[in-house]
C-alpha cells in the first residue's frame, strides 16, 4: 500500500529522524549545478551494472574522498574512479557546507560527509527501493538534494514490504534521514518528462554520505 503525503510550507517530518526541507538548496542551486558539470568533465556520468549483471537506468558519478561503485564484484566505496584509475574529484566546499547545515537543521549535528553520490535521472528512469548499507557508521545521516525536474521520492520502512510514503520533491528540496530511519528503504518513482530552466530535461540528485 502506498500513502500520499503532501508537503507543508516549511520543514516537515516524514517519520522519526527523517525530514524534508522544502527549497533549502534553492539559493545555491545554480552554483551546485555548475559544480556537477565540472565534476562530470573529470569523472563522467555512467550507468553502472549490478553484481547480477543488470544495467542501472540512472547514470551516476561521485565526488569526495570516496565514491560509490557497483560492478560484478559487488557494491562498495572506492577512493578512485574505476574508469580512470584516478581519485574522484574533490568535494566542493559549498557541497560540504550545505550537507552539514541541512543535517544539523534536521537534528543530526556534526555531519561530515566524505562522499557525494550524484545521480542523473532522465525521463522514465527510476531507482528501485533499497537500503544504504555500504557505509561503516550508521549513526551518520543521509542528506539528499534535488535539482531540476520534480520527482516522487518513495520512503518506506525497515522492511521492503512496508508501506511507502510518496513524497513530491521539486527543485531545491532537501531530504535528511538518520537515527532509527537510517536504514529505511527508499527509491524514486519513474521520472516524468519535462523541461527545467536550469537542468533541461533531467533531474540531478546529490546524496551525501559518510562512508568511512
Amino acid at each position: 500500500m502506498t500513502i500520499d503525503l503532501f508537503p507543508a510550507n516549511g520543514p516537515y517530518p516524514i517519520t522519526t529522524d527523517a525530514m524534508v526541507l522544502p527549497g533549502f538548496a534553492l539559493a545555491e542551486a545554480r552554483a551546485l549545478f555548475d559544480s556537477v558539470l565540472r565534476i562530470d568533465t573529470q569523472s563522467p556520468f555512467r550507468c553502472m551494472t549490478t553484481p547480477g549483471g543488470l544495467r542501472m537506468s540512472v547514470a551516476m558519478t561521485n565526488c569526495g574522498a570516496y565514491g560509490w561503485v557497483s560492478d560484478a564484484s559487488g557494491y562498495r566505496y572506492d577512493g578512485c574512479d574505476p574508469l580512470s584509475g584516478l581519485p574522484w574529484p574533490g568535494m566542493p566546499a559549498d557541497f560540504q557546507r550545505l550537507a552539514t547545515t541541512a543535517a544539523a537543521l534536521a537534528g543530526h549535528d556534526a555531519f561530515t560527509p566524505d562522499v557525494c553520490l550524484i545521480n542523473r535521472y532522465l525521463p522514465r528512469t527510476r531507482l528501485s527501493l533499497h537500503q544504504d548499507t555500504d557505509e561503516r557508521d550508521f549513526t551518520q545521516p543521509i542528506v539528499s538534494v534535488s535539482l531540476g525536474l520534480p520527482a516522487t521520492f518513495l520512503f518506506g520502512g525497515a522492511r521492503r514490504r512496508d508501506p511507502c510514503l510518496r513524497l513530491p520533491l521539486v527543485h531545491g528540496d532537501v531530504v535528511v534521514w538518520g537515527g532509527v530511519a537510517r536504514r529505511h528503504y527508499h527509491g524514486v518513482a519513474p521520472l516524468a518528462a519535462g523541461e527545467h530552466a536550469l537542468t533541461g530535461h533531467m533531474r540531478i540528485n546529490l546524496t551525501f554520505r559518510k562512508a568511512r
